[in-house]
């Protein structure tokens, strides 16, 4: 009696631990790799297919190399990967669709597109909430994956004293540099 209620159970954990795996090797890791330290981020592909491919075209053109987070908002968000440190906007390519409403939430952690008024307005810019936002998600601003490792990393950054640069607010008043962001399984 017991063994025929072991092997099941057996059989349903392992089922559900090779279906984890797979979930894990399909979804996107990426290192962002900044001055204050490296964060490292799971992008959701089955969810979010077109924001993870346009953020992936920019990690594998090495775009945001160079970059700074220029926007920083303690208890917020801190936002970059548009701007070099003498705040020039870097050449973006078309924006992309909203895919805000796809279950992700704005929580601490997650990593959503940065847009304008339009919808559908997102290209380059990013950013990655430093608390529960839920108060964008009816504004449909669409996330697209989260922090694994290196939120104390995101907390130093929204810790920098900010204030207007060059024309921006919430700037920080020294650079925060985005060195490179790379895919984790790629060197």
């Amino acid at each position: 009696m017991l063994r025929n209620l072991i092997f099941p159970a057996l059989s349903l954990a392992l089922a559900f631990g090779l279906v984890a795996a797979a979930a894990a090797q399909t979804n996107p890791v990426v290192v962002i790799k900044t001055s204050k330290g490296d964060i490292t981020v799971e992008l959701d592909a089955a969810r979010s297919p077109v924001s993870v491919k346009n953020f992936l075209s920019y990690v594998d053109e090495k775009f945001y190399d160079g970059t700074i987070f220029h926007r920083i908002i303690k208890g917020f968000m801190i936002q970059g990967g548009g701007l070099t440190p003498d705040y020039k906007e870097k050449k973006e390519k078309p924006p992309i669709k909203n895919e805000a409403g796809n279950g992700l939430r704005n929580v601490r952690g997650s990593i959503a597109m940065a847009r304008g008024e339009d919808l559908n307005s997102a290209t380059c810019q990013f950013y990655i909430n430093h608390a529960d936002n839920a108060s964008l998600d009816p504004l449909k601003y669409a996330v697209f994956g989260h922090v694994t490792q290196g939120m104390d990393v995101v907390d130093a950054i929204a810790a920098v004293p900010t204030g207007v640069v060059k024309g921006y607010e919430d700037a920080p008043r020294q650079p925060v540099l985005i060195q490179s962001i790379r895919r984790a399984d790629v060197k």
